[in-house]
């Protein structure tokens, strides 16, 4: 199977992985970025993405073990990329660079699946992960 991440170049603080996509948006919350009427589509947007996408549940604790969440490759995965539209168009328009981050291994050890992604911690020494801007 093929998975994949949408982050940005810069490292998270609790990973040490460069930054995800949502994570990247919401900072753009937190730091009053967008204007009100962006905020509150990023809630509307986040509302439904808590609904339809689950929510590992170590993220609860916030995330104690450095966990990193991979997209599938498949049509529940993909699909879900598809509906970030409004994520990637405010990274786009507030000039955060994205890239893609795709491997056909297990990206590290499994921690937590669902139908949509994985989450791994301990990525191996000398996996084939290749990046590229979107």
């Amino acid at each position: 199977m093929k998975y994949y991440r949408v982050h940005t170049a810069d490292n998270a603080y609790i990973t040490k992985q460069p930054r995800g996509i949502f994570t990247t948006v919401g900072k753009l919350v937190d730091s009053k970025t967008m204007t009100e009427e962006e905020e509150k589509e990023y809630w509307r947007n986040r509302e439904y993405f808590e609904e339809v996408l689950p929510v590992p549940p170590f993220y609860d604790q916030g995330n104690p073990e450095g966990a990193i969440t991979w997209f599938k490759e498949g049509e529940k995965g993909n699909r879900i990329w598809e509906e970030m539209t409004f994520y990637r168009d405010m990274c786009k328009k507030y000039g955060v660079k994205l890239f893609i981050s795709e491997t056909d291994e297990m990206p590290g050890e499994l921690i937590y699946e669902d139908d949509f992604q994985i989450a791994v911690v301990k990525q191996p020494e000398g996996i084939s992960i290749v990046t590229r801007e979107l």
